[in-house]
C-alpha cells in the first residue's frame, strides 16, 4: 500500500463506520454474488465507455477515487485495466489490497493528495461525495481533473445531501474544465428524469485540438 497524507474524515463518515462491521459489509456482496445477483454493474458501465476512448483495457489507465475495500477496483483489475485505488480509510484499503495484489492501492484524501496518473477514466462510486465535508466537496473534482487525460472521463453515481445537489455537482465540474457527457439514474442506464434523488453522471475533459 502506496503512503500518502490522510486526513480527518467527516463527522458523516465517522458516524457510517462507527455503525458498519467490516466482515459483514463485505460478505453482504459476496452472498450476493453467490445468489446469482449481479454485483458488478458498476465495473460493467465503467468498461462500457472504454470504446469511446478507443484504447484496449491494458492501456486504459483508471483511478477508483474513494475505492473503499475495492469491489470495483478489484473486479476492473481482473478485467486486465491498470487501477489505481485511494481511499482515506486504511483499514478498508487493506481488505482491497489482500484481495488483488495488481491494483496499486494508496492512502491519501482525494480533496488534495496527488493523485498520480494521468488517467483516462476516473471513477467515484458509493456516494463517495456525500461523505466528504461539505464544504470540500467540490475540491474532489477540481483534484481529479488534473490527474485526467485530455478527453479522459469522470463517472460519477451518487445520491445527494444537504448542501449538495445535482446542479451543484454540474458547476463544480464546469468551473473544473469538464462537459456533461452523458447520464443516468442507475448504473444500468435507466433514463434520467429530473428531480431523481440519485445520478450517474459521465463528464468529459475536452481534448486540447
Amino acid at each position: 500500500m502506496g503512503k500518502s497524507q490522510a486526513s480527518e474524515p467527516s463527522t458523516l463518515w465517522r458516524n457510517w463506520r462507527e455503525r458498519v462491521d467490516l466482515d459483514e459489509y463485505d460478505a453482504r456482496f459476496e452472498q450476493m454474488a453467490a445468489a446469482g445477483q449481479d454485483v458488478h454493474g458498476e465495473a460493467d458501465f465503467i468498461e462500457s465507455l472504454v470504446p469511446s476512448l478507443e484504447l484496449d483495457a491494458a492501456a486504459c489507465r483508471m483511478l477508483d477515487a474513494g475505492c473503499g475495500t475495492g469491489r470495483v477496483a478489484v473486479e476492473l483489475s481482473n478485467r486486465g485495466y491498470p487501477v489505481v485505488a485511494i481511499d482515506n480509510d486504511v483499514d478498508m484499503l487493506k481488505r482491497g489490497e489482500a484481495k488483488s495484489p495488481s491494483v496499486k492501492w494508496e492512502l491519501g484524501d482525494v480533496t488534495r493528495t496527488s493523485l498520480g496518473g494521468p488517467f483516462d477514466i476516473a471513477y467515484l462510486v458509493g456516494n463517495v461525495l456525500v461523505y466528504v465535508e461539505p464544504t470540500r466537496r467540490h475540491l474532489v473534482i477540481s483534484n481529479i481533473v488534473r490527474s485526467l487525460v485530455p478527453g479522459g472521463l469522470l463517472v460519477c453515481g451518487t445520491g445527494f445531501a444537504p448542501a449538495f445537489s445535482l446542479d451543484g455537482y454540474d458547476d463544480w465540474c464546469r468551473r473544473a474544465g469538464l462537459r456533461l457527457f452523458d447520464r443516468y439514474s442507475t448504473w444500468g442506464r435507466e433514463p434520467f428524469l429530473p428531480g431523481g434523488d440519485y445520478a450517474v453522471s459521465i463528464h468529459r475533459l475536452p481534448n486540447l485540438t
